[in-house]
């Protein structure tokens, strides 16, 4: 009974290898979530194999598909399922599959926040109640929210702040300040605390963004992955840690300002889109960032 509703998922689409969906990705574009790095390294780290599939026209692939079951690959869901619930947390990442603009490919397989740009490259697709917020270009915000959050950042540096590149640090001690700082804003254990460094590291090559010290000590970090499609760049915040005693300094916004900032600047010297995604459009403080975009789902 299972290979035939499988059959009936996959008709039309035939099994692929790895090396075919990375080749879908680097022509036609993904995002974090879709990227064939994060798809192999964390669906090893789960320990739960991969089936990727290819939608064909004129002999070529012209959509692919990583899939786990009857749902996208890394898939809350699906770790949920085997005993696995927050092995790790790319937080409700924006899914763009790859596929040729026009390729029409009936999209049979479970997955949520399936980004506006599949439209057109999928069919079947229903529109989500949620919405993702991505982040705003910079003219898009107010001048006097840029000279605040400018002069925020001058008086955290006056005072002994330190802004510092994320790549500066170890796996270990990236998980560490990054767990440390979640657990003081929120009051609770970050997802995939347990495995942190070993996610750090397993994406190490993605991860972009600063660190902010005060008194040598860590105040703020965010945990930004990073990956560029022949199109766009697509960034994916999965969420931050502030030391709330330092809250007077504002350095979750000074880092959100900083971080923003530099991918806009970094997107634009190559000529390319930037969705910055800040994941669910869930939180007022998002709103200050971000406009929220509509997301489909399967």
């Amino acid at each position: 009974m299972l290979n035939r509703f499988q059959a009936w998922r996959e008709r039309g689409w035939t099994a692929i290898d790895a090396a075919a969906y990375r080749g879908a990705w680097e022509r036609f574009g993904g995002s974090v979530a879709t990227h064939p790095l994060v798809v192999e390294r964390l669906a090893g780290l789960a320990n739960i194999p991969v089936r990727y599939l290819g939608w064909s026209q004129n002999g070529e692939v012209s959509a692919a598909i990583p899939t786990w079951g009857r749902s996208l690959a890394l898939s809350k869901d699906v770790l949920k399922s085997q005993g696995k619930k927050g092995l790790f947390d790319l937080g409700n990442a924006e899914l763009i599959l790859p596929a040729a603009a026009d390729a029409q490919a009936p999209l049979r397989h479970r997955g949520r926040y399936l980004s506006d740009l599949n439209q057109g490259r999928f069919v079947e697709l229903h529109v989500q109640a949620e919405s993702l917020a991505m982040a705003r270009t910079p003219e898009d915000l107010s001048k006097k929210f840029r000279y605040n959050q400018r002069r925020e950042l001058r008086l955290l540096e006056e005072a002994g702040g330190v802004v510092r590149p994320i790549t500066d640090f170890s796996s270990d001690e990236i998980a560490r300040m990054y767990c440390d700082l979640f657990q003081r804003r929120w009051g609770f254990a970050a997802t995939g605390a347990e495995r942190m460094a070993d996610v750090v590291e397993l994406l190490r090559d993605l991860l972009i963004g600063s660190v902010i010290f005060l008194n040598d000590a860590p105040i703020a970090i965010q945990l930004i992955y990073r990956v560029e499609a022949p199109e766009w760049i697509s960034i994916e915040y999965v969420n931050g840690g502030v030391d709330p005693e330092t809250r007077d300094f504002s350095p979750g916004s000074v880092l959100s300002f900083l971080n923003t900032q530099s991918a806009w600047e970094d997107a634009r010297a190559r000529g390319k889109a930037l969705r910055f995604s800040f994941g669910r459009a869930d939180r007022e403080y998002k709103d200050r960032w971000c406009n929220p975009v509509p997301v489909f789902q399967r």
